[in-house]
């Protein structure tokens, strides 16, 4: 889509705030009038917005994304979304040790062992681990909690956490992030820990390579888009 307009304004309404482009409000998808609650992100979607050159390029707009999710999906279906990110406390990534070699063996310990400890005295969730990928049964009282944990998210924090959770395969990693607990860098360690290891012993793959610097850009905008929903 050819850019139309010249001028963006975040612009304050009793909805929240809202966008203007050249005077006129912004829409999203289901053209429902586009406004988010926190000033701070208004105004970094708006930026997104200025950025644009001759052609739109929705891809270079990733927090207008999100706050389109939260408004268009999430806020319809918020239990379902709940539910749906809760489930993730059943096989989440950091419970699914190597029984081998043991220096891999020590950095998952390292690593992946403090945000399960984290998770139950947090949130009361004690989650066990297994080696290898079977599936093992979690207690009832645990993914319980989670799914409070979850449920304490609001619809643009549901969004964000939509992308944190699926990127990470790991709950715990995202309620640790969304909490403030642990920062980007340090979840993506943990989240990329067996892929790492196994580029050092085997050698590293380009397209794999880029592929995940993808997915970091990604979780690094869910990331920065809570912040920004909760700056105010």
């Amino acid at each position: 889509m050819k850019r139309f307009y010249k001028d963006v304004a975040v612009v304050s309404a009793l909805s929240g705030a809202t966008i203007e482009l050249d005077g006129r409000p912004v829409r999203t998808p289901k053209k429902a009038i586009f406004a988010v609650a926190a000033e701070a992100l208004a105004e970094a979607i708006a930026e997104e917005w200025r950025r644009q050159d001759e052609d739109i390029v929705p891809e270079s707009m990733p927090l207008f994304r999100l706050a389109n999710t939260a408004i268009d999906l999430v806020a319809g279906q918020r239990g379902a979304v709940v539910d749906n990110l809760a489930g993730y406390g059943g096989t989440d990534l950091l419970c699914y040790r190597a029984g081998e070699p043991e220096d891999l063996v020590q950095r998952q310990g390292q690593l992946w062992s403090p945000w399960l400890s984290w998770a139950e005295a947090e949130h009361g969730a004690r989650l066990v681990t297994t080696n290898g990928i079977g599936h093992i049964a979690q207690d009832e009282a645990a993914l319980a909690a989670l799914h409070r944990a979850v449920d304490g998210h609001d619809v643009m924090e549901l969004a964000a956490m939509n992308d944190l959770v699926t990127i990470a395969g790991s709950l715990v990693l995202a309620l640790a992030v969304s909490a403030g607990a642990l920062d980007v860098a340090a979840a993506w360690a943990a989240v990329r820990l067996d892929n790492e290891y196994q580029a050092e012993r085997w050698g590293r793959d380009a397209e794999a390579e880029a592929h995940a610097a993808k997915l970091r850009g990604e979780f690094e905008i869910a990331a920065r888009f809570m912040d920004l929903h909760r700056a105010g």
